[in-house]
């Protein structure tokens, strides 16, 4: 037998209702999502950190998720292991018709929009032949909000809703600062309506890191590394005099952020 193969049986086991385990017994497909979702995001961290060790590990833990998935899909009858790689192998090869089909070379940007012609052939095939998928459809909610974000307003670009020049979405950008801060100047502050501005900034800053060829959510991500490893100079900084974040000032914290930026060899000029 296959790994693979150990691995089904495995998780046969698990489920198997005389001897099984009993946290298994008791998950759905509902139920192990949020596991999926923090597994996926593991691999992704193993990845930014280079481990290949970890990442190793880690893309075992998400192929387990696989196949708990298809072990639920196969107790009720509806798919097992087996037909999700056929369903994947099938639309692989159908998506590359220039490598596996009749199509010439292409290049890569020929490729994409191949792609993307053949996934909304996809969305229309599978929904109601009088009713015309929307633009939008399909783009899954469980995504991180950057992500689905850049997803939408991508889908949208595809059928002319987009903006000419990069320029002008920074011009947008400034549009949705300035509301917010007229609604953050508001008396009595209207919450709501700040948490909508804020929102509609989030979304022209996505739409800006798209046009330039930037995902937000890796950038986010390395915003936060960034500014994790700087925090945690900053402590080293005030360390140094016997000081704790705690009991500092902001002008003292702000210092000895700039410190800690400025030993990293850049101007201590600002801070993201």
């Amino acid at each position: 037998m296959s790994a693979i193969d150990d691995l089904i049986a495995i998780m046969a086991q698990l489920r198997d209702p005389v001897g099984g385990c009993p946290w298994d017994l008791q998950q759905t497909f509902a139920s192990i999502v949020p596991h999926t979702l923090e597994e996926a995001y593991e691999v992704a961290d193993a990845i930014e950190r280079d481990d290949r060790e970890d990442m190793r590990d880690e893309l075992g833990d998400l192929l387990f998720q696989v196949i708990f998935y298809a072990r639920l899909g196969e107790e009720e009858g509806s798919f097992d292991f087996d037909a999700i790689a056929a369903t994947v192998r099938d639309k692989l090869i159908r998506r590359h018709p220039h490598v596996f089909g009749t199509a010439g070379p292409t290049t890569a940007e020929e490729q994409r929009v191949s792609w993307e012609a053949i996934k909304a052939s996809e969305r229309v095939a599978r929904g109601s032949k009088a009713d015309r998928p929307g633009a939008l459809d399909d783009v899954p909610l469980a995504l991180p909000a950057l992500t689905r974000s850049r997803k939408l307003q991508g889908r949208a670009a595809r059928v002319g809703f987009e903006w000419p020049d990069a320029r002008q979405v920074i011009d947008k950008v400034r549009e949705e600062l300035d509301e917010l801060d007229e609604a953050l100047a508001g008396e009595p502050r209207d919450a709501a309506h700040v948490a909508e501005e804020v929102g509609d900034l989030l979304l022209a800053c996505v739409n800006l890191a798209r046009q330039a060829g930037v995902d937000a959510e890796q950038a986010l991500r390395a915003g936060n590394r960034k500014f994790e490893k700087r925090f945690k100079g900053l402590e080293s900084v005030l360390a140094e005099s016997g000081e704790v974040p705690e009991d500092a000032s902001f002008e003292r914290l702000e210092a000895a952020y700039q410190t800690a930026k400025a030993r990293e060899g850049e101007e201590p000029m600002g801070r993201p």
